[in-house]
Parts: structure tokens; sequence; C-alpha cells
């Protein structure tokens, strides 16, 4: 009954009425180059999501040269109450937080105040001479003949030796630091973590010292969660001077329009926040603590945002577009190609066929090799509560999917659902 009404509600939405989206610049799909008719099985892939129970509801966007071309609201965005998703609605971008912090930095660097290349001891000095976690083999770590309790999870027991470098503020954003990426690293730095709450952005202050690297730095991709992308944001903070929020609000999001982008929302914009679900057994449950990663005082840059679909397109169209969007500069063309870069290859460990890594983004190195209809050279990344996003700069595409259930395989099929329509 509860998949019959949230569906009813996805009709009840209509397609991109033109007028609707105020202030966003429109194009009917035959002038950007797509099929109206194929358009529509995007919905179609969000109605089969919600028919099985995975989702409540989704946003779908697709722009092409600065100009939206198909905006949609399907199912509802609370189930209890009904409530119908509208293509205002706000959603948790979790992980999607983490591209942003990217071009925070890359402004920066082009403002010659920091540089990819720095250790991030040039601003936080605990990060000097840190340590690297070798794992102690499980009887060792144990004892002979020990085992933990059933069900009980094995504490990390490992012995350190010197990092044979710094970390980097590229390592940060490549998730090659080994920074808080695995049970090791993880287990020191839980203390302070659990502060950010209290003392924001500065929970990362003293990770150097409290804390062992997963494996030697550039060795590996293994992602960060949290600190690598939080501790990046810290510097943005440190070499502008300014909070990390307030260098968002002023330099990215009001100079591109981006009204509803924040860490933390007013009663008038919470209303308008889907509520985030949980699946098990095919039932839908809401979620224990959705806001965990965001907070009045906590700016995370790795999970913090919270975005309409709209706002968080005109990001992405400017990334598509160069660095600029209706006139506005955020970056050089040349910067956002080093973003989209393969930074890392897919042969480091960690990477999967065909993907590359850029700055905070994966990069599609090799279509055939990922099995994906998107162009290589595209880039983009996703959230852990199902949003995600990708670019292709030479066909000045985006798209963006808004959900707030987790799943995988998702994304690729979103991107399927958006690529078959393009027919130009």
């Amino acid at each position: 009954m509860i998949r019959r009404l949230m569906l009813a509600a996805a009709v009840a939405v209509p397609l991109l009425s033109f007028t609707a989206v105020v202030g966003a610049q429109t194009a009917a799909p035959a002038q950007a180059g797509f099929s109206a008719s194929r358009l529509q099985r995007v919905d179609q892939f969000i109605d089969r999501k919600i028919e099985a129970g995975e989702i409540s509801g989704g946003v779908a966007l697709v722009a092409r040269n600065g100009r939206i071309v198909h905006l949609s609201a399907r199912g509802v965005a609370d189930v209890a109450t009904r409530k119908p998703m509208q293509k205002d609605t706000i959603f948790r971008v979790a992980s999607m937080s983490k591209p942003i912090t990217a071009v925070a930095v890359m402004m920066l660097v082009e403002e010659g105040k920091l540089r990819l290349d720095d250790p991030v001891s040039k601003f936080l000095p605990s990060y000097r001479d840190m340590k690297v976690a070798v794992a102690l083999p499980a009887r060792q770590a144990a004892g002979p003949g020990a085992a933990p309790a059933a069900g009980t999870p094995a504490a990390p027991n490992f012995y350190t030796v010197p990092a044979e470098r710094g970390i980097t503020v590229l390592d940060l954003l490549t998730h090659s630091s080994g920074l808080m990426s695995g049970p090791n690293g993880n287990s020191g730095g839980q203390a302070s973590y659990q502060k950010r709450h209290e003392i924001g952005l500065k929970w990362v202050d003293n990770l150097g010292t409290e804390t062992a690297l997963e494996f030697q730095p550039g060795t590996r991709w293994a992602y960060s969660p949290f600190a690598g992308l939080d501790v990046a944001a810290r510097i943005v903070e440190i070499a502008s001077g300014v909070s990390y929020d307030e260098f968002l609000r002023e330099r990215l999001f009001a100079p591109l329009g981006m009204r509803d982008i924040f860490f933390w929302p007013s009663d008038a914009q919470r209303a308008r926040l889907v509520t985030n679900y949980t699946r098990a057994d095919g039932v839908l449950t809401p979620a224990a603590d959705p806001d965990r990663m965001s907070g009045p005082a906590y700016f995370s840059g790795g999970a913090g945002l919270m975005s309409s679909a709209e706002s968080y397109a005109r990001f992405a169209m400017m990334l598509a577009n160069g660095g600029e969007l209706n006139g506005v500069r955020i970056l050089s063309p040349a910067a956002v190609q080093l973003m989209g870069s393969s930074i890392l290859a897919d042969t480091l460990a960690g990477r999967p066929a065909g993907e590359g890594f850029g700055l905070a983004v994966r990069s599609v190195t090799d279509r055939a090799a990922r099995r994906t209809l998107i162009s290589n050279g595209s880039f983009g990344w996703a959230g852990a509560y199902g949003t995600h996003f990708w670019v292709d700069p030479a066909k000045k595409l985006t798209a963006i999917l808004m959900v707030q259930t987790p799943a995988q395989g998702r994304s690729e099929e979103f991107e399927t659902a958006v690529m078959q329509a393009l027919i130009d």
C-alpha cells in the first residue's frame, strides 16, 4: 500500500515546468541534444526503485551547456506522512561534500595561498613525523591459542614504523594519505572525532600525534570518509583566515546562486529536508541519527553539506563549463581539468578497472573497462545516503540523483538512464 501511495505521489509531480524553477536557466531536451521520450526513462528508473521498496522517492536533474533539460520529483519525502517529494526538497549529500572541498582548496591554490604538494604539517604541526601502522598477525596479536569472544571484533593490534614522507594536501584529496582510512588508523582518532560537534573542524588539529597512518603515504588508494577531507577543510580555514562555512558561503555558494546548500538548516529549511532511511528486509526505517555528519558548529568538508538538486547542479554545471557559470568564474579551466584528471591511475592498489582518481572525484579513464555509457574524462562522486553526480566536460553535461537511502549499483543505473537519452 505504501509503495502504491509513493508511486501515486510520483505521478502527481509532473516533469519540469520551465517556469517553475526560479532562477534556473532551462532548455528543451531537443535543444540540448536529448530525446525527450528517452529522458522519461530517468523517471521510470526512480519509479522502479520506489516500487521495489528501495527508496521513498527521489529528485533527478540533467543539465547541459549550463541549462537544465530535465528536473523531476518522484515519490514521497516522508513515508509516514506521505509528504510528496518536491523539486526543491533538500537532501543530505554526505560525501558529495568532498568535491566542494576540493574546489575550495583549488581556489586557494590559484591564489598562491597553498600548494597541492604542501605538507599538512605546514598548517598543522602535529602532522610532523607521523607513524604508519603495521598490523600484527592475528595469532601474535591475540596471544598464542587465544581468540576474541564470539561476536566481538578483535581490537586493532599493530606496531608502528616511521612514515617515509609527510602526508600532503594532494594525498588528502586523493585518499592516498592513509589518514583514518582503516581499522588501525581509525582506532587512534575516535576520541577527537567524538568532539567534532563541540569544537568543529579543530577536531583534526592533533590527529597527527593521536593516530597512525594505515599505510605509507601515496602507496595505495583507501577511502578516508571523514578525516582526510576534514583536514583539507581545516587547511582552507587556516590559509584563508575565515571559517570553512564562511569561505564557502561568500566565495562559492553566493556567487553561483546556490541558495539551498548549507551545513545546518534553519527551521524553514528543515521542513523541506527529506527523511533519511535505512532498508532491511525490504522495509524502510528512519535512520537513527541522520544528522551526525552535520552540525551548527561542525562544517565537515568530508560529509556535512545539505542541498537541493538545483543548488548542487549550479556547482556541477560550473565544473562542466570549465570553472565558470553565468559569467561568474570560480576556477580556471586548467584547475578544473586537473581536478578531473586521473592523478591516481586505476593500476594503483584500491582503484577499480577503468577508474582513476582526481581531486576528491573518481575519473573515468576507460569506459569499456568500466562497462559504462558515460564518457572517458567524466568525473564525479556519490554520497553514503544514495546521492550521486557526475560531470562530462567534453559534452558540458552533468546529472544529479538525490535520494536518501543507501544502495549499491543504483548510481550506474542512473548513469545509463541519462546517457541513453543523449542522442547528439
